[in-house]
């Protein structure tokens, strides 16, 4: 009898237990529900919320931590987020390099097909080598790309050597229908006999090479959207101030005809980037070179990083209100 009640005692926590989990689930549900994507080649993480009518959709470049954090956020405020990796995942390329920018296209036209994304309002995000490649996507792509928004952003695009990781062989970082994206050729960044590595002389000494940075510069003017870029002026990875502001001299060269944003705060770096909601410490990075490891430095002050990317987050939500409509096109 005593193990009965103690059966029946038991039951009876349990179920409440279970009851509990779901009442206090339910309050702090916020109404997102994320679901990985791995068909037809795409990998990726997909939120959004129940929605009464089609919204804003946003493509986090690169995927990963960052790109979760960027696309939930987006999706509380009933947006949708995709998260999209393109390598270095299971299931895709191992390295970025070489990689087709048909993939990209592809993921914008699923994207379009979701009953929560207005196809009209699409939008690619990217940071730092990643916001190089949402505004190369948004040129190669302007039928399909609403708008970008790049923090921290390149001009040009650049060879895989860039990346200590990378291949040692000297590749394009970007094909389309097979062919090699124009790239600056940088060779690999080396350490000095110090245990620190100066990594914007070696981005600045890329920028010098004139006749690449011609060739490999990217054609913003044909981007058909808005465009809002964020930089650090004291930015110590890459020139990305530099970067920007020949970006907006490229644009004002073709009459860009849309909106257009080069904002730049003082005493912020690299890091501005990163998530809005936490006051980040670091203040240098790690770099593993030929087995051995650098420090490099972000740039910027804690508090001059936790400014800008406040006022970061609350113009990037305004930009976003206010992306137009494109003129629907074939999805097939």
């Amino acid at each position: 009898m005593k193990k009965i009640k103690k059966y029946a005692l038991g039951v009876v926590v349990t179920t409440i237990l279970f009851i509990a989990y779901l009442i206090i689930d339910l309050l702090l549900f916020d109404g997102v529900k994320s679901r990985q994507i791995n068909e037809n080649g795409l990998i990726g993480n997909y939120f959004a919320k129940e929605v009464t009518k089609p919204n804003t959709a946003i493509i986090l470049v690169g995927g990963g931590e960052w790109g979760d954090y960027w696309a939930e956020e987006f999706a509380k405020k009933d947006l949708v987020g995709l998260s999209l990796p393109y390598a270095l995942v299971q299931g895709l390329p191992k390295r970025p390099e070489e990689i087709n920018l048909e993939y990209f296209a592809n993921a914008i036209k699923w994207l379009a097909k979701q009953k929560e994304v207005d196809s009209k309002r699409i939008v690619v995000m990217g940071a730092s080598r990643n916001a190089e490649l949402s505004l190369l996507i948004a040129s190669v792509f302007p039928e399909l790309v609403g708008g970008v928004i790049a923090y921290a952003p390149s001009s040009v695009t650049w060879s895989n050597t860039v990346l200590p990781y990378n291949s040692e062989e000297l590749k394009p970082s970007w094909k389309y229908q097979g062919v090699a994206i124009p790239f600056v050729p940088m060779q690999k960044i080396i350490g000095e006999n110090s245990n620190k590595i100066v990594t914007i002389d070696y981005w600045k000494s890329g920028l010098a090479k004139t006749e690449y940075v011609a060739k490999a510069a990217i054609k913003v003017e044909d981007i058909k959207g808005p465009i809002l870029l964020f930089s650090g002026k004291d930015d110590l990875v890459w020139p990305s101030a530099l970067m920007a502001d020949m970006i907006e001299q490229r644009l004002q060269e073709n009459d860009f005809q849309y909106s257009f944003q080069n904002i730049q705060y003082e005493a912020a770096g690299h890091l501005i980037s990163t998530n809005p909601d936490a006051n980040s410490v670091l203040r240098t990075g790690i770099m593993i070179v030929d087995g051995k490891e650098y420090m490099f430095e972000y740039g910027g002050t804690k508090d001059g990083d936790w400014k800008a990317k406040k006022d970061a987050q609350r113009r990037l939500y305004e930009f976003l209100k206010k992306i137009p409509p494109k003129i629907p096109y074939n999805l097939k």
